[in-house]
Parts: C-alpha cells; sequence; structure tokens
C-alpha cells in the first residue's frame, strides 16, 4: 500500500513532496519510482492509468461477463435455474403422481410396484442434473470473482481520489501560508519604512 502511495502521489498528484500523512519521507528519483511501480499490482497500474486519463473505471460487471458466455454455459445456467425452481418441482411431482397412478390402477402396467423404472428415470436425471448445477455454480463463482475485483478497483479509484483531494488540500493550505507569510512581510517592511521616516522627520 506503501508503494502504491509513493507511486500515486509521485505520478498523479505531481509534487515532488514528502508524505507525513502516511509517515514516510521519501527522495523522490526515477530508480525509485521504477522499484514502486513494479511492486504494484495490474489492477492498481490499471486504476492509476484511468486516473491519469480521467477514464471511468465503473462498469456492468454482468453484461461483460454475459458477453462471454458460450451457448452451452448459457444453457446450463437456464437449466440450473429451472432445475432450482418450484415450477420444476411442482412439475416434476406431478409426473411422478401421474406414473404412479397409472401403474396401479391401469389393467397393463408397464412400471409395475417397487416402480424400478421410475428410479432409473430418477437416477438418470440426478446424474445429468448434477454436473450441470455445479457448472452454472462455478460460472457463480466466477461472477462473483468479477464483482469483488471491480469492486477492489472502484474502492482503490475512490481512495486515491481522496488522497489526491487531500494533496489539493495540502498544497493549497501551503500557498495561503506562503501568501499570507509574504503579506506579513511586506506589511512590516511598509511598518519599517514608515517608521524609519518617522525618526528622520523628527531629528531634522
Amino acid at each position: 500500500m506503501i508503494s502504491l502511495a509513493f507511486v500515486f502521489v509521485t505520478v498523479v498528484c505531481d509534487t515532488p513532496l514528502s508524505l507525513p500523512f502516511l509517515e514516510i519521507h521519501m527522495t523522490i528519483d526515477p530508480q525509485t519510482l521504477a522499484e514502486h511501480i513494479r511492486q504494484i499490482s495490474e489492477h492498481e497500474r490499471k486504476v492509476i492509468v484511468h486516473l491519469l486519463q480521467r477514464k471511468v473505471s465503473v462498469s456492468n460487471t454482468n453484461t461483460v461477463f454475459d458477453a462471454s458466455l458460450t451457448f452451452g454455459q448459457r444453457l446450463a445456467d437456464q437449466v440450473a435455474a429451472f432445475g432450482g425452481s418450484w415450477t420444476f418441482i411442482l412439475l416434476f411431482f406431478g409426473v411422478m403422481v401421474v406414473w404412479i397412478l397409472l401403474n396401479v390402477a391401469a389393467g397393463r402396467t408397464f412400471d409395475p410396484y417397487p416402480f424400478i423404472l421410475l428410479n432409473l428415470v430418477l437416477s438418470m436425471l440426478a446424474a445429468l442434473q448434477a454436473p450441470v448445477i455445479m457448472m452454472s455454480q462455478n460460472r457463480q463463482a466466477a461472477r462473483d470473482r468479477l464483482d469483488a475485483q471491480h469492486d477492489y478497483e472502484v474502492n482503490l479509484k475512490a481512495e486515491m481520489e481522496i488522497m489526491a483531494l487531500h494533496t489539493k488540500m495540502d498544497e493549497l493550505r501551503q500557498a495561503q501560508w506562503d501568501e499570507l507569510i509574504r503579506l506579513q512581510r511586506a506589511q512590516l517592511d511598509l511598518l519599517q519604512e514608515l517608521q524609519h521616516g518617522s525618526n528622520r522627520q523628527k531629528t531634522e
């Protein structure tokens, strides 16, 4: 974090001042700056580039992620979404009830008790549905990582913008102090000149 703050104040804020708010004092030179740039991560460099170019880093991660999905991945997500809904539960429960009634009440049964064919269908459905759901969960985890990365970049940029504001405020405050000191010196010089003139008039 100190390396990032060093690069930020040096490059973004464009100031050769030390960093008293971080309790570090460094002599800024190209070698030191290059060393600290090598220490920061790729995401932090991206944030600094966005700050330098005044680009907006906020983007819709859902749109970016959905644009990279293939047809099979979209189909797996839809199957997992349908398989985890009340619609699927009620529909499949109805199918099982109809299956059992047909084989119990009808004269000719194609799957008599204990419904071995129904158990086979259920096992095949579970065997196919489990990897589809796992694929969808893996993509959800990837989406969460993308969201976390985006949140980190946004928070980092906001923190650096606040640091820039603090730095600019310190510069403005220092400039005001310098101007105030200059005015006070000018007033003291003017008072001294008036006092010398008054003394000369008294001596004459």
